[in-house]
């Protein structure tokens, strides 16, 4: 068993609190900005196309973090409006950041007539990393309650703040996820550059994440929606039945240059 006693709040500033959940969720940010822009060096897309795609996938990303969370928690924030927009205090959605945040990347590369495929492939493994990081402030926080274990692994927060269940030995179920983004960032980039079609990485992300978060979801606690699975599982299914085919349809299309030479 692991004890973890920390208290998930920094420093309270009148209203404003600053938690370790947002202190980590903005290195996340910082650093896969980073390994995007690091990665798409020499591919023709600029530094600043690369900024500024990062600054709307990030306000896509956090409004659709927090709406995918409050329309799954509606009975709470039915009775109090005004606390939806009190994101400080927690309360997001990964599936919402993914779906929202690249609908908006996608939207904002055709308008300015960016190549899809190069940005998407460097773009999976700054957003994985990003979310392997932003899962160090949950486990600090106890966020997302894990259901009680007997495994020598399990934790038990004792920390008075701490948002987790005191005394209770849980699955550290963030802790799970963020390994398994460890495992995936490592894949994505070991395949980037050697997979058939540029493009093909971001499906793979999207099969790789859905595959592991269906699974270790099982370790959470969380509400049974339908047929005995929970919201989060429901989506995994559908983002990995979508990735898939869209990774054999791919992988079996010519090469670009191969097409090229046929037209001329």
């Amino acid at each position: 068993m692991i004890t973890i006693d920390l208290d998930p709040n920094i420093a309270t500033i009148g209203p404003f609190t600053l938690a370790w959940h947002g202190v980590f969720s903005a290195i996340g940010i910082i650093v896969g900005i980073w390994l995007c822009t690091r990665l798409l060096r020499g591919t023709g897309i600029t530094e600043d196309d690369t900024y500024t795609l990062a600054l709307w996938a990030v306000i896509g990303g956090i409004v659709g973090a927090r709406l995918f969370h409050v329309i799954d928690a509606w009975d709470l924030y039915s009775q109090n409006l005004l606390q939806i927009v009190m994101i400080n205090e927690g309360g997001l959605s990964i599936y919402g950041a993914i779906v929202v945040g690249t609908l908006t990347v996608i939207v904002t590369m055709l308008l300015k007539r960016i190549n899809i495929g190069q940005f998407l492939d460097a773009g999976a493994p700054g957003l994985v990393l990003g979310q392997a990081i932003g899962r160090i402030g949950d486990v600090i926080n106890g966020e997302h309650h894990g259901l009680p274990t007997d495994w020598p692994i399990g934790v038990r927060y004792v920390n008075p703040n701490t948002l987790g269940e005191p005394g209770k030995v849980v699955h550290l179920a963030v802790g799970y996820e963020m390994v398994w983004d460890i495992i995936a960032l490592a894949v994505l980039l070991r395949l980037r550059g050697r997979l058939p079609q540029n493009g093909m990485v971001f499906p793979l992300y999207m099969a790789l994440y859905a595959f592991g978060r269906f699974f270790i979801t099982f370790t959470r606690v969380d509400t049974k929606v339908i047929i005995g699975l929970t919201q989060a599982q429901v989506i995994a299914v559908v983002m990995f039945v979508v990735a898939i085919p869209i990774l054999a349809w791919m992988a079996t299309r010519p090469k670009r240059e191969q097409q090229v030479k046929v037209e001329a």
